[in-house]
């Protein structure tokens, strides 16, 4: 990496997210600690026996001398850890959401500006080529003034571990799940000023075998006068994952599906076994390695700023709990765009 000497990055957790990741910083050149409350950084450090990937039996340990942190745990512990990494003067690498919460979500960013490190939340859609390309229509004036943009993003509901389902700690479909095309949503078509949601199905703790299928649906409102539409699915067991966008500009309009088959297809019906429901891609690169190689890309000295940012984590966050908020009272959320001010409206 240039100027910046070999990678070293501590990785936390070891689930999907985790697994995503790894491959990337292996990719990079980078050697990797893995920590884990529950031993499994162990099994995975072991199932890459070839490389320079170790467990480390401590917290404390993980920043001794690594270049960043990568966090992939649940989102109620990313606060502690993002923090605990700025203290130690490391680079933090966090997936979303940043926190549940916008004001958490500004505690981490302002630790990190003070310690003078990189906070990189972990939008990795971004990457992805249809959505990076959409942008880059839209940078160009291909589309005129954007109207109206519309995205779903739905899969099985999480069955692999039992936060996913539990809205108290990840924040429901909303938080979890939507925040993604939420990020999109801001990303292409600017600041969000309003929001009005509806959730539509039981969340509750994975486990207690009840299957619902729990969906929702957030109309923002941008400062620019567009309008984005963001769905989200949580469907049965055997739900295809599938994303898609619809962008209607003045001039132009650009759509895509991840699937791309036309015609009548069978997409459900409850059999499945689990899965951890990380999106596959058909690109010849990762956009997990994308994005981590544009992180890393960032520390060096005059390297080039990242494509997310710290306030892009922040103002996903705070759209997000909007939305919950507006779907748990039933009344639009007006947000000061920029700022944590948030004020609830009549229907």
């Amino acid at each position: 990496m240039g100027s910046m000497g070999p990678l070293h990055i501590g990785l936390i957790g070891a689930g999907g997210i985790a697994r995503a990741h790894l491959p990337g910083w292996l990719e990079l050149g980078a050697r990797v600690s893995v920590y884990t409350v529950d031993g499994s950084a162990e099994k995975l450090a072991a199932e890459y026996a070839r490389h320079e990937v170790a467990a480390v039996a401590s917290l404390d340990d993980l920043p001794a001398d690594c270049t960043a942190v990568d966090i992939c745990t649940p989102t109620p512990t990313h606060k502690e850890l993002a923090l605990a990494a700025v203290a130690a003067g490391r680079h933090v690498i966090c997936e979303k959401p940043l926190a549940l919460d916008a004001a958490d979500a500004e505690e981490i960013a302002k630790a990190a500006e003070a310690a003078g490190v990189r906070l990189h939340p972990a939008h990795v859609v971004r990457y992805f080529p249809a959505y990076a390309a959409m942008r880059e229509a839209v940078e160009r004036g291909d589309l005129g003034d954007l109207a109206v943009l519309r995205f779903t993003r739905g899969g099985a509901r999480p069955q692999w571990a039992p936060w996913f389902g539990d809205p108290a700690q990840s924040g429901g479909v909303i938080m979890d799940l939507m925040v993604h095309d939420i990020d999109i949503a801001r990303w292409i078509a600017g600041d969000v000023v309003r929001v009005h949601a509806q959730t539509r199905g039981v969340e509750h703790a994975t486990g207690d075998d009840r299957a619902e299928v729990v969906s929702a649906t957030a109309v923002l409102t941008h400062a620019s006068g567009a309008i984005s539409h963001v769905t989200g699915l949580w469907g049965l067991p055997d739900q295809q994952f599938r994303t898609t966008f619809r962008v209607a500009g003045a001039d132009g309009l650009l759509r895509h599906d991840s699937t791309s088959v036309p015609g009548y297809r069978l997409t459900a019906q409850g059999v499945r076994a689990a899965n951890e429901g990380v999106p596959s891609s058909p690109m010849t690169e990762s956009p997990y390695l994308s994005e981590l190689r544009e992180f890393a890309a960032s520390w060096a000295d005059g390297g080039p700023e990242p494509r997310v940012s710290a306030r892009d984590g922040i103002e996903a966050v705070r759209i997000a709990a909007a939305a919950v908020e507006s779907s748990r009272t039933g009344r639009a959320i007006e947000i000061g765009a920029g700022n944590s001010t948030v004020e609830e409206v009549a229907r």
